[in-house]
């Protein structure tokens, strides 16, 4: 697993291996990470990633926030409950030498409560498969108010997902056994 483009493109991230289903790591493939991220520039989404304030959930290595920090954004935060993610996480960061435009949270994202710190407007979401986390994590970030009122959302998931209340779904493709959907918050 490398990072793909911008200024640390070709760095190595820590490997996991082909993963750690007892901690619930899989990490999105490089195939399917450069598919989110043209899609993100080049998808009429105004190419939200320079100076983005990145909420990373269910982050696991940390690949999808550190390539956009890689390609511009201003500051991540990544989010994890897992012993093996947070040890991967603080690998990468040390890796890419990002100690202060990154931190690192050790919580359940579906239980976020108030935001501690000013609100992300990119967020990617990559919850385990199939547990239905995904829809709790982004009520958490919304009612916490961790997200600012124009967020983007990029959601990974193995099956078509539906936007819970508060989100409208912009875009939906299907990369192998992996499906990304592209959400924004619905105004009002």
């Amino acid at each position: 697993m490398r990072i793909i483009a911008g200024k640390f493109k070709g760095t190595a991230l820590a490997s996991v291996g082909k993963g750690d289903k007892g901690a619930h790591l899989r990490p999105t493939t490089d195939r399917v990470r450069e598919s989110i991220f043209n899609l993100l520039i080049n998808g009429g989404y105004g190419n939200p990633i320079p100076d983005a304030r990145v909420l990373d959930l269910f982050a696991g290595t940390g690949a999808l926030g550190f390539e956009a920090m890689s390609r511009g954004a201003a500051f991540c935060l990544s989010v994890d409950d897992g012993v093996k993610a947070r040890a991967l996480l603080r690998e990468n960061i040390d890796i890419l030498r990002l100690i202060g435009c990154t931190k690192l949270y050790r919580r359940d994202a579906t239980r976020l409560g108030p935001a501690t710190m000013e609100p992300f407007n990119l967020v990617f979401l990559d919850p385990p498969y199939g547990k239905g986390l995904g829809g709790k994590a982004l009520l958490a970030a919304q009612q916490g108010g961790w997200l600012s009122p124009d967020a983007l959302v990029v959601w990974e998931e193995n099956a078509e997902q539906t936007p819970p209340a508060g989100f409208t779904l912009l875009d939906a493709r299907r990369y192998g056994d992996t499906w990304v959907h592209i959400l924004e918050r619905a105004a009002g």
